[in-house]
């Protein structure tokens, strides 16, 4: 005779609230006193979900950019356009200021005839200014009488290169610079910008027998956006290629 091991098992999950009684999990009343049973809903658990990580804000690029560059464009425009050493020096660091002698050696000029100096602005010039001083004296310190009113005096012409073909051939023109007859004078003409070629003119036309001598010293002053090592680099190709 066979019997079944099998023992139905019964599931308890709580108890009875009145007498303490241990009660299946489908009973309704309890089976020792009888008091009704009330099961508590089982709560819903609340999953809390872990709040997001604040994101690094990412630095505002394009103010930064604009405020750099806005920096820089002021530091340049002060550089280019002051006075102060320390712009100067920048000035000439990178190129743009020049100072290019034209003259400094005495020489004479005969009677009736003149003496010119070329001289040749490059491209990208601006702020342009021939500087300079000079002083005159008769050849041998003697006074000619028949031009005594004359003799320690010259006029001095700054011609651009049309003009000077125009004025050597004895024609009235155009001139950046006249000084009229003077025995001496500090000078200081302001060029036209950009390229161009140029002639300081001591003329002694004027007189004809008195010789004279000077003693000058100019130079060329300008600033150029086009440096110095640019234009060099820019001619030797232009020579490479036969331009």
């Amino acid at each position: 005779m066979s019997s079944d091991s099998t023992t139905p098992t019964t599931k308890v999950i709580l108890g009875c609230a009145k007498c303490g009684a241990s009660l299946p999990d489908e009973a309704q009343f309890c089976l020792k006193c009888g008091a009704p049973i009330t099961v508590p809903a089982k709560p819903i658990p609340v999953v809390e979900l872990p709040s997001p990580e604040p994101r690094p804000r990412k630095p505002k690029r394009h103010f930064v950019l604009w405020t750099a560059l806005a920096v820089l464009l002021a530091f340049l425009l002060w550089a280019a356009v002051s006075e102060n050493p320390y712009a100067q020096g920048v000035q000439e660091f990178v190129g743009w200021k020049h100072d290019q002698t034209v003259l400094a050696n005495p020489f004479s000029v005969a009677a009736h005839t003149f003496r010119y100096y070329k001289f040749t602005l490059p491209e990208g010039s601006t702020n342009v200014a021939l500087i300079g001083q000079f002083t005159v004296s008769a050849v041998g310190g003697k006074t000619n009488k028949a031009d005594q009113n004359a003799d320690n005096s010259i006029e001095l012409y700054v011609l651009s290169e049309p003009a000077f073909a125009v004025w050597q051939n004895g024609y009235t023109t155009s001139s950046v610079y006249e000084s009229g007859r003077i025995a001496q004078t500090s000078v200081q003409a302001d060029l036209p910008a950009g390229a161009g070629v140029y002639y300081l003119v001591f003329s002694n036309k004027f007189a004809p027998k008195a010789a004279k001598n000077v003693n000058a010293s100019f130079f060329l002053r300008y600033k150029s956006w086009l440096p110095q090592w640019f234009r060099s680099l820019k001619n030797d190709l232009w020579n490479w290629l036969g331009l």
